[in-house]
């Protein structure tokens, strides 16, 4: 049976194979971890409105959509993060989608953007647009101290702006699409985990205030 999850400003419909389309409230779906989550209305559409809540440690950090559950298939997500009013200085506006989380959020991989590197004037965080970490045992830190530059690439982007991302997953292998492009711009061929069905989350960063819209699951059958 493959699952067609659909989810647009403040209803998430979900259509099961053989089923009747099932509906709720947005913010009825989400489980929050670390992070508060709001209705909103952001830039011309109607959005989720996701901010970490203060103090929040680690990179568990982020809203997972009931019934979105997936091993193999595609994520595609509107989504625009930029630092929030306040933030610390090397806030980059960190804004990403999470999949195959597991209960509670214990584990996960996660692929996420740095809006505000796209367009900076400093080739070396240009190269940091994007960015692959697997928690608990990956974060940025450690993939770039030992395998630098491996899980990280450049892609145009720029902060506060509708962006429209795509993940493609296959087993251990996992692609991020930016903007429609035809080309990857990031390749992972070696997921930290082990494949396993899990559910899809909402990520945003330390210092990020972020909005997401229009987030589409259609795991391989």
């Amino acid at each position: 049976m493959t699952n067609s999850v659909h989810f647009a400003g403040v209803s998430i419909l979900a259509l099961l194979a053989g089923c009747a389309p099932a509906s709720g409230q947005t913010l009825d779906r989400l489980q929050l971890h670390k992070v508060r989550a709001a209705e909103a209305e952001y830039r011309g559409s109607k959005a989720v409105h996701i901010m970490q809540v203060p103090g929040a440690q680690g990179e568990d950090t982020l809203a997972i959509v009931s019934g979105t559950e997936l091993r193999d298939g595609v994520i595609e997500v509107d989504l625009a993060g930029a630092p929030a009013p306040g933030a610390f200085g090397d806030a980059r506006g960190f804004i990403g989608v999470a999949f195959r989380v597991q209960p509670d959020a214990a584990k996960f991989e996660l692929l996420y953007l740095r809006p505000t590197n796209g367009r900076a004037e400093d080739q070396l965080r240009r190269n940091h647009a994007t960015q692959y970490v697997s928690f608990p045992d990956w974060p940025w830190q450690r993939t770039r101290q030992e395998t630098p530059g491996l899980y990280e690439s450049y892609v145009d982007l720029e902060p506060g702006v509708w962006t429209k991302v795509k993940i493609v997953l296959a087993g251990g292998k996992a692609r991020l699409y930016v903007n429609d492009a035809a080309q990857p711009c990031l390749i992972v061929n070696g997921l930290k985990l082990p494949p396993a069905k899990g559910g899809v989350g909402l990520w945003a960063g330390p210092g990020t205030d972020g909005y997401f819209a229009n987030l589409r699951v259609a795991p391989t059958q």
